[in-house]
């Protein structure tokens, strides 16, 4: 049997470039950075080399990026960080319902120190209105996190319309761009972004390495407490075999190849939809079709578990939600946002989402798994 990977926004496997990169520096680039002999001074060049490179990706400065341990780290640091520096400025924060654990989270932790948070709702196809955006905008706002592209159902923020209203206000514009980076155009600043985060694993780098992309002019202590690396931004030793490694994914993902793989995925989607119908499966997708890696479907009838269970036997792998929060008996917080607490979608979806080295042959298997297993279900419901 062969087994398909259809989980892609959780995290992807690192190509045979990454990995030849990752093993030459590991080899070759192993000194610590921070110290000012040839050993240092070789790993201190391989980071800058791969600093540059990341930084052209987004249309920043060199000086603008600084190495995390992924977007978890990045987001707690953007969030918190930002807040607690400019506490004095106003305490409300406007952030949306259906971003991320990392950046929820961090947010109900300053909301127990006394911050204020407003968290826009979205409609049925996973966006906010930027009436409600407006309306919710305050003198006392200090930061705004939103992200650009959900990890659940692949609806695309606004962002360049908010980086254009928050131009000329005090507030810092902060984006969990985890899933959006190495698929979409990112201009940090024709968008006016303060802060951006992002995970090499989610590109087809090595885990434990992302970046906090901080426009110069922004700044606050660093959120790691230790040493003076990244320029007193990020304290402890970095990790310059993962950092080259990333800086090889990103280069690998060139514009034109971002460009066929949305238009790629965007085929899958139509396709996956187009032969469910055909064959009368009872489904409805979970936001809209877009040029994005994520499709989420809802199998009326059908509970998650056993969708997902059936799949996984057939030897592919599909999520129920978000990989952070798979393993909980909690529903799933961006579908209860897009439909409410008591619909059916909540337990009766799954996620699909494509990457760089899925295949036209995979797609085709998902859909005759999932064909089988929605008209087995149906014969067992009938006889009951």
């Amino acid at each position: 049997m062969s087994e398909i990977y259809l989980d892609n926004a959780a995290t992807t496997p690192m190509t045979p470039e990454v990995i030849a990169e990752m093993t030459k520096q590991m080899k070759e680039a192993w000194g610590n950075a921070s110290t000012g002999y040839s050993y240092g001074r070789h790993a201190k060049l391989v980071m800058e080399d791969s600093r540059h490179i990341i930084a052209q990706s987004i249309n920043a400065d060199d000086n603008e990026i600084i190495f995390t341990s992924g977007g978890t780290e990045s987001d707690n640091t953007a969030i918190i960080q930002t807040a607690l520096t400019r506490q004095n400025l106003g305490r409300h924060i406007i952030t949306t319902a259906v971003e991320h654990e990392a950046v929820l989270k961090p947010l109900h932790f300053l909301e127990e120190q006394g911050f204020e948070v407003t968290y826009l709702p979205v409609d049925a196809n996973g966006n906010i209105s930027l009436d409600d955006f407006k309306n919710a905008l305050r003198d006392d706002t200090i930061l705004v996190t939103i992200m650009m592209e959900n990890n659940e159902v692949g609806s695309q923020m606004p962002i360049h319309e908010i980086g254009e209203i928050l131009k000329d206000h005090q507030a810092w514009f902060h984006t969990d761009a985890v899933q959006a980076y190495g698929l979409m155009p990112i201009d940090v600043k024709a968008d006016h972004i303060d802060m951006l985060s992002t995970s090499a694993h989610k590109i087809n780098g090595p885990k434990m390495i992302g970046f906090l992309y901080r426009r110069d002019g922004i700044s606050f202590p660093s959120f790691i407490k230790g040493g003076d690396q990244e320029t007193k931004r990020r304290a402890g030793t970095e990790n310059v075999p993962a950092i080259a490694a990333f800086a090889k994914a990103v280069e690998l993902n060139t514009p034109e190849v971002k460009e066929e793989r949305r238009n790629r995925y965007y085929e899958f989607k139509q396709k996956i939809i187009r032969v469910l119908k055909e064959h009368d499966i009872d489904f409805e997708v979970n936001g809209t079709v877009n040029k994005t890696h994520v499709l989420n479907l809802w199998f009326k009838g059908i509970s998650t578990y056993v969708m997902q269970t059936d799949l996984d036997l057939a030897g592919i792998a599909v999520s129920g939600g978000s990989a952070c929060t798979a393993g909980s008996i909690e529903p799933s917080h961006v579908l209860t946002a897009m439909f409410g607490a008591s619909s059916p979608r909540i337990s009766e979806s799954v996620r699909v989402s494509f990457g760089a080295l899925n295949t036209e042959d995979d797609i085709n298997q998902l859909i005759e798994t999932i064909i089988k297993t929605t008209q087995k279900l149906k014969q067992i419901r009938e006889k009951d």
